[in-house]
């Protein structure tokens, strides 16, 4: 891993980082990277997995819900005649 490697996540995550903690991460990374391969390269033959998961399915059933839009509206904490103000998401 390089530092153009972390300044690339960095970009990503939109956050700016000094150079020492670059440093840093790079050595975090490495470390981290290292143990995976290590977990990769472990022999798990004849290990028998012992879980009590599942997959709950249920059907999908269509349900009647009470959607009145004047209670929508009163319930609303913020609005304005029958408009519902909320804050501005975009810069």
């Amino acid at each position: 891993m390089e530092i153009k490697d972390v300044e690339n996540l960095a970009g990503l995550a939109r956050i700016d980082l000094p150079e020492d903690e670059k440093l840093s991460l790079i050595k975090d990374f490495e470390n981290i990277l290292g143990y995976v391969d290590i977990i990769k390269g472990a022999n798990v033959d004849g290990v028998e997995l012992e879980f009590d998961h599942y997959n709950a399915w249920r059907e999908d059933v269509e349900t009647d819900r009470d959607f009145d839009r004047d209670l929508i509206i009163e319930q609303f904490p913020n609005k304005q005649d029958d408009f519902l103000k909320v804050k501005k998401i975009l810069p």
